[in-house]
């Protein structure tokens, strides 16, 4: 590997500042740097009075000891040596904290460079007042500037990391706080009274109490894949192997909207809406969904929604009584052979839901009229008068119907078959 270039550094213009010189700027900067301080402050508390002042153990403000440790900082680096030899650091604390505490009372990094730059712009004033009162020479004033602000960067990054980590432990409540609301909500029984308890956790993350919501179940995409979008309003639970959601207000204007956009890529199931007590049904239904998606029992790679996939979930989740019913019912077909016996139930099925005549199922099956008639009276030798029954009729209806979900029957032939 190549060695990397040493760095080229042109000669600083405070070589050429006699040392004398350059003492005297920093003695007056120096012993003006209480002074200077407090003047940054007041303009600072005018152009922004809403800042909260906290007081140390001796009852000064924590920021103007943090601004006057500034200015001392930068002015003994240059008394020291010189700004051709790096910039001045000040000891992280009052200015990581200064950033820590605008995080946690919600303002932005914007608000906290400009109050920067105002302190840097009083500061230029005054040290240029000092170095004409000293003769300092403008190339080594120019290069001060540069200084200061180079300067300034550090004390942004060091309030940049405070904000940050007060962004990160605020967003790490909120998920704990929003976590604990959705458990009660999505909780089946509830002790004590459960409205109570709703409206004073959802008020401590601002989440005001909706009329009606739905639940969703999420399946992930890739196992560390970052959660969905989905907006301020939906309590999200990433915590869970299948992710939970709360969508509030589910049938509001531009919702499913939001919601498919952030989805995309995500599959799943949204139960129905429910109203707000009963959040719990909602997601039942969603889990239930995601079991018949995960069997392929219902379309995957997508989010479904409950609502249109009513009969599938009605017909297909009671599975052992649904089978015990199609023994029972469908039990003359048992010595007819798999192939003529599924031909026999795909008639009988689409003459149910018909109540037509042979023309009528023939088209809906695909065959020919005379066919259908054939496979009537079979039908009918088989079943007898009990195919007259209404009662067993709304049974044969219903396995059939269920067997046909499962793919164990075909579908009819027929275009523009709307979604169950």
């Amino acid at each position: 590997m190549p060695a990397r270039p040493a760095t080229v550094t042109s000669r600083s213009a405070w070589h050429d500042v006699p040392r004398l010189q350059v003492r005297r700027f920093a003695a007056i900067a120096m012993a003006e740097a209480p002074e200077l301080a407090e003047e940054i402050m007041r303009e600072i508390r005018r152009e922004y009075p809403h800042l909260p002042v906290v007081l140390d153990e001796s009852g000064e403000p924590m920021a103007l000891i943090g601004i006057r440790r500034a200015i001392e900082v930068f002015v003994q680096h240059l008394e020291n040596s010189d700004y051709s030899a790096g910039r001045p650091t000040v000891p992280p604390g009052v200015f990581q904290e200064f950033g820590r505490g605008e995080g946690l009372n919600g303002r932005s990094l914007d608000s906290l460079q400009a109050i920067y730059r105002m302190g840097v712009r009083l500061a230029w004033r005054r040290f240029a007042d000092i170095g004409q009162r000293v003769e300092i020479p403008p190339p080594a004033m120019y290069e001060l500037v540069d200084a200061g602000y180079e300067y300034l960067d550090g004390l942004v990054d060091q309030s940049v990391r405070g904000y940050a980590e007060a962004a990160a432990r605020q967003a790490g409540e909120r998920l704990r706080l929003q976590s604990r609301l959705m458990e009660l909500l999505l909780a089946e029984h509830h002790r004590g009274d459960p409205a109570d308890a709703l409206t004073e956790r959802a008020a401590r993350i601002g989440w005001p109490l909706p009329e009606n919501v739905a639940v969703g179940v999420l399946l992930r995409p890739a196992r560390e894949a970052v959660a969905p979008a989905v907006g301020q309003g939906v309590l999200l639970d990433m915590e869970y192997e299948q992710p939970r959601m709360v969508v509030p207000e589910p049938d509001a204007a531009g919702r499913p909207e939001l919601l498919h956009r952030a989805l995309t890529g995500w599959a799943g199931a949204i139960g129905p809406p429910v109203p707000l007590a009963q959040a719990a049904k909602s997601l039942r239904w969603a889990e239930a969904a995601v079991r018949l998606m995960e069997r392929g029992l219902l379309p995957a790679g997508e989010v479904l929604y409950c609502t249109e996939h009513t009969e599938a979930l009605v017909l297909l989740q009671p599975e052992e009584l649904i089978d015990d019913l199609a023994l029972r019912v469908l039990a003359p077909l048992a010595h007819c052979g798999p192939t003529h016996g599924r031909r026999l139930a795909e008639t009988l099925l689409a003459w149910l839901e018909t109540r037509g005549g042979a023309p009528e199922v023939a088209a809906r099956l695909g065959v020919h009229p005379q066919t259908v008639r054939y496979r009537l009276r079979q039908i009918r030798e088989l079943w007898g008068a009990e195919i007259d029954d209404p009662d067993r009729r709304f049974e044969l209806e219903l396995v059939l119907r269920a067997q046909r979900l499962r793919g164990t029957l075909g579908e009819p032939r027929r275009r523009g078959r709307g979604r169950a």
